[in-house]
């Protein structure tokens, strides 16, 4: 039986690592942590980036999962008070999987095969398939299915890269008797069920893969074959119902009970999206935008239902789904497809000169080319930080647009491209980084106007993230762009806290999601206001943004069109 001073772990499968978090039910104190790095991953193995090519191999996960676990644990005297885990995770992630939910991946006919691995949320490979989704999904005699993802189907999700897949590796789509996304599929090798029995993910499902109660689930056969005929059969083999994250998904398997240390009886809850979890850990409440600042950004809103009766669906954003990040609660979903990402390209476009030359650098061991790199890697973004500050509080002249790795919201469209303007030769590496910088804010901005625009008022900001705790710099200028407070929570881990408070409600530890996040909550450590003056400042070299943006846009589809018409 839970009691106050029982214990539950989050488990928070990010896109380079695996985390996870012991917290007391009680307080919410987060009584330890550990992190593991997934070393394929690391290794760059069977990613691509000129194709944005990006798959992880089963194996970092389940490696990980055991040792962060089993680590966490060890530091708790009597295991039996773990009373329950969840899972959260990228998406979407989807991988294919056999009749038992084996992923292909651990087979060794397709250990090798990229495509019989789990499709990372930034890989973009599926473009042509997620525009031909659109096309289709808008055109046919049936409902549009896109309606309630924004209107426009992206490369990011389930179907389009599902169907890139079966396109292009036969012998992966005759295996692949299911697939599932890497939050279900981690739930499912947990409590070692039978495929058919797993209670999959509302929050993965409404928001990646077209899931909603209007049409029944997914969308039906009859799409799904005229979109590729090759699909036939598989939405059979998928699955009709969902479940919210506060719900029990099982227990563990007495398997991974003894793997990891802990009891058969600890219960499993259902799995869920990494960015939704960490709304939750971020005390998301009625019309406060949590934004989830990472690699890229996911911006995550929750509306009472009856707020939204009548309307139509929100246009150009990542989903809105009854349950996804609070039960009884529509949950918005938008963001930015490179946020930290864009800021880690510019590190590697400057420290790759310093590493080519360590590579030749034969005076020098190779401990002291490796702790050269190192520190260099390490101290590069402070130091181009403090040189940004230096240059003053005002807008800069370069500007830059942060679609480096495509626009997720508004209107995904990820065939656009980053852009710089107004170089000069005085513009070094602090006045680009600045300009990045300032790309992101604007960015968030068009996020923030979309969902006002569409009647969604934000009465609250709240930042997450390592990006919100590590840079001021970054979150002043957040702050005085939006011309918003954002107050930043404070924990570190707060989509791993989240999951932790979802397992805490499917525990029986609280009867809702609600009061979880009262009880449980860190609390916030900071909140930036806006500079009136600054923020006046920003006015017109955002609308200069917004005219870059849309020349470019408008160029790239411009040369889509005649490359179309030349085929």
């Amino acid at each position: 039986m839970p009691t106050a001073d029982s214990y539950v772990i989050g488990l928070d499968f990010g896109t380079s690592s695996v985390r996870a978090l012991l917290v007391e039910t009680g307080t919410g104190r987060e009584v330890a942590q550990a992190v593991r790095e997934y070393p394929r991953w690391e290794a760059g193995e069977f990613c691509d980036p000129d194709r944005n090519q990006f798959r992880q191999h089963p194996l970092d996960h389940l490696e990980g999962l055991t040792a962060v676990v089993r680590e966490v644990v060890a530091l708790v005297g009597d295991p039996t008070r773990i009373v329950a885990l969840a899972v959260d995770a990228t998406a979407s992630t989807p991988g294919p999987v056999n009749e038992q939910g084996v992923a292909l991946g651990l087979l060794p006919e397709f250990a090798d095969n990229p495509n019989a691995l789990f499709l990372l949320w930034k890989d973009h490979t599926a473009v042509a398939e997620a525009t031909e989704i659109n096309q289709k999904a808008h055109a046919w005699a049936g409902p549009d299915f896109t309606k309630y993802s924004g209107g426009v189907y992206s490369p990011e999700w389930f179907w389009a890269k599902i169907t890139r897949i079966v396109r292009q590796d036969d012998a992966v789509a005759r295996a692949a008797y299911s697939w599932l996304e890497h939050c279900d599929w981690v739930t499912l090798v947990l409590t070692g069920q039978p495929l058919a029995e797993l209670k999959r993910s509302r929050c993965a499902a409404g928001h990646k893969a077209m899931w909603h109660p209007e049409w029944h689930g997914l969308p039906p056969e009859e799409f799904l074959v005229h979109l590729e005929p090759r699909l036939a059969g598989l939405r059979a083999r998928l699955y009709q119902d969902t479940y919210t994250a506060d719900q029990s998904a099982g227990t563990l398997s007495p398997e991974w009970a003894q793997k990891l240390g802990l009891r058969p009886e600890t219960v499993v809850a259902v799995g869920t999206v990494d960015a939704h979890a960490g709304g939750v850990g971020g005390h998301i409440a009625p019309y406060t935008l949590v934004k989830v600042m990472g690699t890229s950004t996911c911006d995550i809103v929750v509306v009472p239902p009856a707020d939204l009766a009548g309307r139509p669906p929100v246009a150009g954003i990542c989903g809105q789904v009854l349950g996804s990040v609070v039960p009884g609660m529509v949950g918005l979903e938008a963001g930015q497809s490179a946020f930290g990402d864009l800021l880690a390209w510019f590190e590697n476009l400057l420290t790759w000169p310093l590493a080519a030359l360590l590579a030749r650098a034969q005076d020098l061991s190779p401990k002291q080319r490796r702790q050269l790199r190192l520190d260099a890697e390490e101290n590069l973004l402070e130091l181009l930080t403090e040189a940004a500050e230096a240059l003053g509080p005002e807008p800069g002249r370069e500007l830059a647009l942060d679609w480096v790795n495509g626009r997720r919201t508004p209107d995904a469209n990820h065939q656009l491209q980053g852009a710089l303007r107004n170089l000069t030769m005085g513009s070094g590496a602090p006045e680009i980084f600045r300009a990045l910088v300032e790309s992101l804010c604007y960015g968030s901005r068009r996020i923030l106007e979309r969902f006002e625009a569409e009647g969604i008022r934000v009465e609250r900001i709240i930042g997450i993230g390592g990006v919100a705790q590590k840079s001021s710099y970054l979150m002043q200028l957040m702050a005085d762009v939006l011309n918003r407070p954002i107050t930043v929570a404070a924990s570190q881990q707060a989509p791993a806290l989240g999951a932790a408070m979802y397992a805490a409600v499917a525990a029986g530890c609280y009867p809702t999601v609600e009061a979880a996040q009262q009880a449980m909550s860190s609390g916030f450590s900071a909140t930036y206001e806006p500079n009136p003056a600054r923020a006046a400042a920003y006015e017109p070299h955002y609308a200069a943004y917004l005219a870059l943006g849309d020349f470019i846009e408008e160029s790239a589809t411009g040369q889509l069109n005649n490359s179309a018409a030349q085929l």
